[in-house]
């Protein structure tokens, strides 16, 4: 897990071979204009969700875990608290997995919470299970999806 401000994410670059075009579609995009939707950015390489809903209050939270893709979080409007918990540390049961929508859920408690504000970003590896769109409110937010 990587958090940063949507500016720090050029010294990322280099962690893998997708971040150098996902650099060049942030620099290029206003994600305060576009629609809720799916966006491909390189086919199902990369492509970019974006997502407007009303927060999930923490009483029941899952963690989410994806084995193809890693997600890079953006918020775009609102506040938004995402908990996190290392993938290797979850013992409980999982709901079984999708694989056309690469994603399982567990219920475990997250280790950490981090509360982002307009153009923080959260990076997950596959190793990392958060629990997103956590608070109150309207969560207006892009959703990167690089495949690992």
């Amino acid at each position: 897990m990587i958090i940063d401000s949507l500016k720090g994410f050029e010294k990322y670059k280099r962690l893998h071979e997708r971040f150098e075009a996902v650099f060049s579609y942030l620099r290029k995009t206003d994600f305060s204009k576009m629609a809720p939707g799916e966006y491909e950015i390189d086919g199902r390489n990369i492509y970019c969700k974006i997502e407007d809903a009303e927060a999930r209050g923490f009483d029941d939270i899952k963690l989410e875990m994806h084995d193809v893709y890693i997600d890079i979080h953006i918020l775009i409007e609102g506040n938004e608290t995402i908990g996190f918990r290392d993938r290797s540390r979850c013992v409980g049961e999982y709901q079984n997995y999708d694989e056309i929508n690469d994603i399982a859920f567990a219920r475990e408690e997250p280790e950490v919470y981090v509360n982002l504000g307009p153009d923080n970003l959260v990076i997950c590896f596959p190793s990392d299970t958060h629990a997103p769109m956590l608070g109150e409110g309207r969560i207006r937010k892009a959703v990167i999806k690089v495949k690992a």
